[in-house]
């Protein structure tokens, strides 16, 4: 007989970490804080790590499972099985819900870590079930649709072979090996498409391109990211650069933006850190741009320099989902010149609310920086009041919130 105790709205809500890590996590959180909000009782459920909030339930938290630190070959074996389908995750949630029922289960990353065997407990315990699709790992078993730098589709139709062919994850035969028994076993055991009961998708990109790619278009429910404006303050001195903030890597298309930064004359700063730092402050160098790297940044610190550049970029050089730094950008009130590639287009109202560029292209770009730079500082401003007026209401806390009730209304229904 279950234990569980009783609750008229109880959501659980799932993440491989809890702790801001990424956007991933960003929405994670949020989500958790709006629910809250709304009365709503939420347990989550994770993996333990010592960066984690605390919470009560981190008790029946999985055991961390973190690449990259020396292990036994023993320990190995047992992370690699735990990747594919983790028995500890079914039997800690399984206890989980016998304490705290839920009346609906919201998965947002859970690949690697936790598995998508919890799909498989929640399911037989009868709780609907969603998850949000962050990436395309739905679809790639590598999960960016990228190789060598380009946009990759070869494992389309179930090609799936092609991960350890090209070695998709970290240019490693053994990882990309475990990645396609991990996709095999999943798909096999139907473990997102039996047992999803609707996938949420923030952007209509990626919604068109998971259609493209086999799944059934009723499965899939289009809720945007979300930002609250009147948590951001859009009234600033403008500086006279532009300001890429994010991770250095390679797919974010930054040697394209410091290329083009130096062919437009345009001075730029870097907020973040990543694999790419030394080759980006060697090109930096060989191309004489007036680029500076200031580190990883966030909150306040992080909102003053978007809030006082000219623009923020997104050069980006893959599939981007729904970045939730266009939408921060828009609430400081500040113009966005983003990549035409992937999600980005659909979030930037091209000479409206920003500027869009060709992706990879660095004479476009080029111009797009010398365009921006062209206007006056009304004219910036205005873009990034018509990007803040636009967000208040299509990407606003409320409508999120009204489209994820909704949605969860018709599963309980």
């Amino acid at each position: 007989m279950s234990n569980a105790q009783p609750a008229e709205n109880r959501l659980l809500a799932i993440n491989n970490y809890f702790y801001r890590r990424g956007g991933a996590e960003t929405v994670f959180f949020d989500h958790i804080a709006m629910f809250s909000q709304l009365g709503w009782d939420v347990v989550p459920f994770a993996m333990q790590h010592e960066n984690n909030a605390p919470s009560p339930w981190s008790g029946y938290f999985v055991s961390e499972i973190e690449y990259g630190r020396r292990t036994s070959p023993l320990r190995k074996v047992a992370q690699a099985a735990s990747i594919i389908y983790s028995r500890e995750a079914q039997r800690n949630l399984a206890r989980l819900i016998e304490q705290a029922r839920p009346t609906v289960a919201h998965a947002h990353n859970v690949y690697h870590h936790l598995s998508p065997a919890i799909f498989s407990t929640l399911k037989d315990a009868g709780i609907p079930v969603v998850m949000t699709a962050h990436d395309l790992k739905l679809a790639c078993p590598a999960y960016k649709m990228l190789r060598d730098g380009k946009v990759c589709e070869d494992c389309k139709g179930g090609r799936i072979h092609n991960v350890l062919r090209h070695r998709c994850v970290k240019d490693s035969v053994p990882l990309s090996g475990l990645v396609l028994v991990e996709t095999m076993v999943h798909r096999a055991l139907g473990l997102y498409r039996d047992k999803l009961d609707r996938i949420v998708v923030p952007s209509r990109f990626y919604l068109e391109k998971l259609v493209e790619w086999g799944w059934p278009r009723e499965k899939l429910v289009y809720i945007p990211n979300f930002v609250e404006v009147d948590g951001f303050r859009d009234t600033w001195d403008e500086g006279d650069y532009v300001v890429f903030a994010g991770r250095l890597a390679p797919e974010k298309g930054l040697a394209t933006l410091i290329q083009a930064a130096a062919r437009a004359g345009q001075r730029l700063i870097l907020a973040g850190t990543g694999p790419e730092e030394a080759a980006l402050r060697d090109l930096v160098a060989r191309t004489g741009a007036d680029a500076s790297f200031v580190g990883h940044l966030s909150g306040q610190e992080l909102h003053r320099l978007i809030g006082q550049s000219r623009a923020l970029v997104l050069p980006s050089e893959w599939y981007e989902n729904a970045p939730i730094s266009i939408l921060e950008a828009y609430a400081l009130g500040r113009p966005v010149i983003g990549a035409a590639i992937g999600g980005i287009p659909e979030m930037i109202r091209d000479g409206e609310t920003g500027l869009l560029s060709a992706s990879g292209d660095v004479d476009d770009l080029a111009q797009r920086l010398a365009d921006l730079a062209a206007l006056s500082d009304a004219d910036r401003a205005r873009m990034g009041r018509a990007g803040r007026d636009w967000i208040a209401s299509e990407f606003s806390a409320a409508a999120y919130r009204d489209r994820t009730l909704d949605l969860y209304g018709r599963l309980g229904s």
